[in-house]
């Protein structure tokens, strides 16, 4: 058995290998240039260093070596666009001209697509590894208080909204305003800009959005979320129950748990 791995930034891509690993597939990993860690050269027995912008030789590499199944595991920050980070090749080229709108999910199901017609089925994420997906209820020592509980629930509808809008994931709330939503710049930097503006006690809501496809761009927390909460003396994170990730979970609600931050899954 073998399974292909696009591996973009974070500790995701060397999680989901090892996990292959240990259930016996053979791993052969696409790793992002300028992003993906050297750590996946490890754990893979075939790694091919391509920039993000050669989707070409994305899918040669999984064709070469008759990979059917692929996951997309990683961050991949949308601002490469902006920033010439991206060398896009002819079928790269190709792909974005065919879409009007360069929002998250046209771009990634149009890439899904684009594999499917050779023979490469992306698989989800979740599914290949449910260990990570977050649970129902609260996760850490501190439960919400009263007035948490009504902006996590304000922010549930906020957060739903601009998912359905294909804007972000994340929202930033605190007594019932928004002080931040997630765009381009990624949840991190939301936390922390919507966190200024709140001062302490922020409450972080991240949810998928309504029309998530499980096999992109799945929502995904991890230590870094953890440090943006901590470094705005944030006091909530409410996760989307069985819809989102969280990395090295028991590490991670400790480290919460620790800092006095309630950490919940929503289950709506």
């Amino acid at each position: 058995m073998q399974i292909g791995i696009v591996a973009g930034a974070g500790n995701l891509p060397a999680i989901i290998a090892t996990d292959a690993r240990q259930r016996g597939f053979k791993i052969v990993t696409v790793a992002l240039e300028g992003l993906a860690s050297e750590e996946i050269n490890k754990i893979s027995d075939k790694v091919e260093w391509v920039n993000p912008g050669k989707l070409g030789k994305i899918i040669k590499t999984f064709k070469d070596h008759k990979v059917s199944s692929v996951i997309l595991v990683g961050k991949v920050p949308k601002t490469l666009l902006f920033k010439s980070k991206i060398k896009p090749d002819l079928r790269a080229i190709s792909l974005l001209r065919s879409i009007d709108i360069k929002s998250d999910d046209i771009i990634l199901k149009a890439i899904a697509a684009e594999m499917n017609k050779d023979g490469i089925e992306i698989i989800d994420t979740a599914s290949f590894s449910p260990h990570l997906l977050t649970p129902a209820g609260p996760l850490t020592k501190r439960t919400p208080t009263k007035e948490e509980r009504k902006d996590i629930d304000f922010g549930w509808h906020i957060a739903k909204e601009i998912g359905r809008l294909d804007i972000g994931q994340t929202v930033v709330i605190k007594s019932q305003v928004v002080m931040a939503v997630e765009a381009i710049e990624g949840t991190d930097e939301a936390i922390i800009r919507g966190g200024r503006l709140a001062g302490e006690g922020a409450v972080v809501v991240k949810v998928s959005k309504p029309q998530q496809d499980m096999r992109l761009d799945v929502p995904v927390v991890g230590m870094e979320t953890l440090n943006s909460l901590i470094s705005v003396k944030a006091k909530v994170l409410a996760l989307e129950a069985y819809r989102s990730l969280i990395i090295n979970k028991e590490a991670f609600l400790k480290y919460a748990s620790d800092a006095d931050i309630c950490v919940i899954g929503l289950k709506k």
